[in-house]
């Protein structure tokens, strides 16, 4: 396990990290430079929160003064540098590209294997990975692996002026507190972060890099796991909280699960999905693939309306960087009035069939003039 300190709030620690310790990195870990994230992709496609973690990596590293590099493996066959070049774009400086049979497909042990050895040969001094379900499997494996620490599940990425050791902000103790960690006496310092907490950078279509090639070093033979084949999720696609521009949320204040259906019924009209708090999800009253927060979705959408929900910081990591948030709550002093564009104080019971009608009426006016 790796030494760090920790400062734990209500918002992400605001005082100097690490006071009253010995800032001075560790002579052996002077020669780690450089900001790395790994490229997810399956089946021809980049994960978006690979590039929304370079765009990350760039204003780090852009702190530090050193460079971003990205990781692509994958199989022989696979165009891993066109995601490198597409990675150049997004603010990438360097690539290192590993072509190799066994990476067709994600498996732990080579992927592992391939990332591990990449690290230790060219030393990052911040790797940071997805918060996916491969990039979380990959992670912990690799942060086991170099015996370094891993801050997972982050909301917020930066750099202590004091030691310049990443400081990674994260939702802990049931979501009721931030934490900022930083991972001091090791190397690299790893991180994972959810889709849709990091911001899409614009990409830059001039922008190019170097591309390192790489082998693995690795036969079939040696590796336990085999991948038979692929088996799409025919439900994937019909819940897709985190790229929805129009999110309406329902919480415990709408009293009972049949009133959910009003948040439903306003999803509808406006052409947007329905989210759901915690307390929502455990108590039956909408599916899981509907929470939003720590332990479920992280979303940006362009307009979050959250109806009867108080904004405790469990749900609030999960919305708040949308870019227009309308609370109906009938505690005026509700956390969420804290940080919502528009606060609307009263019965959710009453006021979500009144926006339903209003818009509904605003979008039919608009259909009959533009036809």
């Amino acid at each position: 396990m790796s030494e760090s300190a920790a400062t734990a709030a209500a918002t992400p620690a605001k005082r100097p990290a690490g006071r009253g310790r010995n800032l001075e990195l560790p002579e052996h870990l002077k020669a780690y430079k450089g900001v790395w994230v790994f490229i997810e992709h399956d089946r021809g496609h980049v994960h978006s929160v690979s590039w929304e973690l370079v765009g990350e990596a760039r204003k780090l590293a852009d702190k530090l003064g050193s460079a971003v590099g990205v990781v692509v493996l994958g199989g022989d066959d696979e165009p891993l540098e066109k995601y490198a070049a597409e990675a150049f774009a997004f603010g990438a400086d360097k690539a290192y590209v590993m072509h190799d049979a066994v990476l067709k497909g994600y498996r732990n042990e080579p992927f592992t294997k391939g990332l591990t050895d990449l690290v230790n040969k060219y030393q990052p001094e911040i790797l940071l990975l997805g918060a996916t379900s491969m990039g979380r499997d990959l992670a912990g494996s690799v942060a086991t692996t170099l015996l370094t620490g891993l801050t997972a599940d982050c909301t917020e990425l930066n750099i202590d002026p004091a030691s310049r050791a990443l400081a990674a902000t994260r939702p802990t103790f049931g979501g009721s507190l931030l934490c900022t960690i930083m991972t001091l006496a090791y190397r690299p310092q790893m991180a994972t972060v959810r889709p849709r907490v990091m911001a899409m950078p614009q990409a830059d279509a001039g922008r190019t890099g170097e591309i390192v090639q790489e082998k693995l070093g690795m036969v079939e033979t040696q590796i336990v796991t085999k991948l038979l084949d692929f088996i799409a999720d025919a439900d994937s696609s019909k819940i897709n909280l985190p790229y929805a521009d129009v999110i309406v949320s329902g919480g415990k204040g709408l009293k009972n699960p049949e009133n959910f259906k009003l948040v439903f019924e306003l999803a509808r009209v406006l052409g947007g999905e329905v989210g759901a708090t915690r307390p929502c999800v455990q108590a039956g009253w909408v599916e899981a693939d509907r929470q939003i927060g720590q332990t479920g979705k992280t979303v940006r959408p362009k307009l979050y309306i959250a109806a009867g929900v108080s904004g405790a910081i469990q749900h609030r990591v999960g919305m708040e960087a949308a870019d227009v948030i309308v609370a109906i709550n009938t505690d005026p002093s509700a956390p969420i009035f804290d940080f919502a564009h528009y606060g609307i104080v009263g019965n959710a019971l009453q006021v979500l069939p009144a926006l339903t009608q209003t818009f509904a009426e605003h979008l039919a006016r608009n259909a009959r003039h533009a036809a």
